[in-house]
């Protein structure tokens, strides 16, 4: 094979993003760790949207997986061997860039600066409507996030929503 000198610049680049692919692939708009424990798809995700732990950083994990007797008005109480196991792959995987480096408020996501930054344009009746019913159920307009994916190309309109409503989906 005969090697073309006119396109000799792409051989570094065509090497670099070789070795970088398979780190950029797992980013690319995927949050949730392939290695998530099943117990957390069936303790936690069975009665929230699973989400990935780097959302919080690890002191909020901390407490909250501390505190499961009372989450958020609710006994989710689990034995302590999964509550151990689950504690350690939160705390291992949770949000360590500037974003999430303090804890939000009552260590909810949906207090966090950043959350509240890109949410920003959302009408506040959007959280109440009936097809939404928080700003915690992300899965109303983020049709991927029981996958993690959290990426603009995948929003939606939750259903039911009025046009007047809809405005932060336009810019």
């Amino acid at each position: 094979m005969r090697f073309d000198r006119s396109r000799r610049h792409l051989l570094p680049l065509t090497a670099a993003l070789m070795i970088l692919a398979p780190g950029a692939q797992a980013d690319s708009g995927r949050l949730l760790p392939r290695d998530m424990p099943a117990a957390y798809r069936q303790e936690c995700a069975s009665c929230h949207t699973a989400y990935p732990p780097g959302m919080l950083p690890a002191a909020s994990w901390q407490r909250i997986m501390t505190g499961l007797d009372k989450h958020y008005g609710t006994d989710a109480a689990l034995d302590a061997a999964t509550v151990k196991q689950l504690s350690t792959w939160l705390q291992s995987n949770a949000g360590t860039y500037k974003r999430v480096s303090e804890a939000p408020p009552q260590d909810r996501i949906t207090r966090s600066a950043w959350f509240e930054r890109k949410h920003r344009r959302i009408e506040p009746a959007v959280w109440t409507h009936a097809s939404v019913k928080s700003a915690a159920n992300c899965a109303a307009c983020h049709s991927r996030a029981d996958q993690g994916d959290y990426e603009d190309d995948s929003l939606r309109f939750p259903t039911g929503l009025d046009a007047r409503l809809r405005g932060a989906w336009n810019h």
